[in-house]
């Protein structure tokens, strides 16, 4: 059994982004671009996004360590990642310029990545696991 070293990165920094954003939320703000503590109501979401975050990079981890197909679980990585830049869209001009390079940048990094490991041939391991379905 191939172990898919691409997911396994992939979801490997995404698990950890998401465990940042659950153990302290503050200082996961403030890397991605934030001084400012935000307001409790903006801190449920960050959490949110910590959860939404590790269960994506969990579930990518796990099926590159399986060998199993990790397209799905890409496409939902970047799906994550264009709701991010659809959202801070809506807030671009009250964004400083750090927030504007890190999450925003980070938000288009992250769906070419997803874009590009659902678009990708699966190994032959992970074409095996699928071709049942």
């Amino acid at each position: 059994m191939a172990v898919d070293g691409a997911a396994l990165a992939a979801g490997g920094i995404r698990l950890a982004s998401g465990v940042s954003f659950l153990v302290d939320p503050l200082r996961a703000n403030r890397w991605w671009g934030d001084p400012d503590d935000p307001p409790p109501t903006a801190r449920l979401l960050l959490r949110s996004m910590g959860y939404r975050d590790a269960l994506i990079g969990a579930m990518l981890v796990s099926a590159a360590l399986r060998g199993r197909n990790t397209r799905g679980w890409f496409l939902a990585s970047g799906g994550a990642d264009a709701a991010d830049l659809l959202g801070g869209y809506s807030v671009h001009d009250q964004l400083r310029t750090s927030q504007k390079l890190i999450g925003l940048g980070g938000a288009v990094a992250g769906i070419g990545v997803g874009l590009w490991g659902a678009t990708r041939r699966p190994g032959p391991a992970a074409a095996e696991s699928t071709a049942g379905e």
